[in-house]
């Protein structure tokens, strides 16, 4: 299980409805996209921050591990726009307003990533995918995605022994033996992804599956304070933005 996958199951959040931490992590999101990135992006962030190391218990550890990686991406981002290619000053030179160009981008998409983090910090997969079927989304297509879902954590458990037995027997000393250890990792996991899918089906096959993957959720249910609170959060963020836009401006 991924860390961020183990986190949600064990959030304090856990028990809630997923519409309720959707519409608050898809809300802060699309505030992070469509304010203005000054002082918009800080004030989300920051609310988003408080969120996630508040109210939904994140340990700011974890919270880093999963973010840098999507912040890695914002800055790659990024830093293409500081620079102009030909023109007359030459092959390559800082563009024209390039600094604020970068700077507006890092803030919104920073700043959407972690109202991003916050529904998938609380909101574990396996709650999720079940409750497509009622919002009109084809059994089908969630059997796939739930199965999908659970064999990749199997794949990757395989993974991990085939990497710890190779280690034991000294298969990353040198370069060659890392690249035959690299083949022969990816043939096993070809194989047991072939042999764990064949398996699967059969175990289908004898509990008489029909169609549709009956799976036990949780009970909880959509809050009407949750949402008029995130409402008046969002509300409060649009209003603080606005305001001190023509300050800052």
């Amino acid at each position: 299980m991924l860390p961020i996958d183990a986190a949600a199951h064990s959030s304090r959040w856990r028990r809630r409805h997923p519409v309720d931490k959707a519409v608050l992590g898809m809300g802060l999101t699309f505030c992070a996209v469509g304010l203005p990135p000054w002082p918009g992006g800080p004030l989300v962030a920051a609310a988003t921050l408080a969120l996630l190391l508040g109210p939904a218990g994140v340990e700011p550890r974890q919270l880093w591990r999963a973010f840098r990686v999507p912040l890695g991406f914002c800055v790659t981002g990024a830093l293409p726009l500081l620079f102009a290619v030909g023109g007359g000053d030459g092959w390559v030179s800082l563009a024209p307003d390039g600094p604020r160009h970068a700077a507006e981008l890092l803030l919104r998409t920073s700043a959407a990533s972690l109202g991003v983090l916050l529904f998938a910090f609380t909101t574990p997969v396996s709650d999720v995918l079940p409750r497509l079927v009622r919002a009109g989304v084809p059994a089908p297509v969630v059997d796939v995605a739930l199965v999908m879902y659970r064999i990749t954590f199997l794949l990757l458990d395989s993974m991990q022994q085939v990497r710890e037995a190779q280690a034991a027997r000294l298969g990353h000393t040198t370069r060659a033996a890392t690249w035959r250890s690299l083949a022969g990792l990816g043939a096993t996991v070809f194989v047991r992804a072939f042999d764990r899918a064949g398996r699967m089906q059969a175990g289908l096959a004898g509990r008489g599956y029909d169609g549709t993957l009956r799976v036990l959720l949780p009970t909880a249910r959509i809050s009407g304070r949750f949402l008029a609170a995130t409402a008046a959060l969002l509300t409060g963020l649009i209003a603080l933005t606005l305001v001190l836009e023509r300050f800052v401006a």
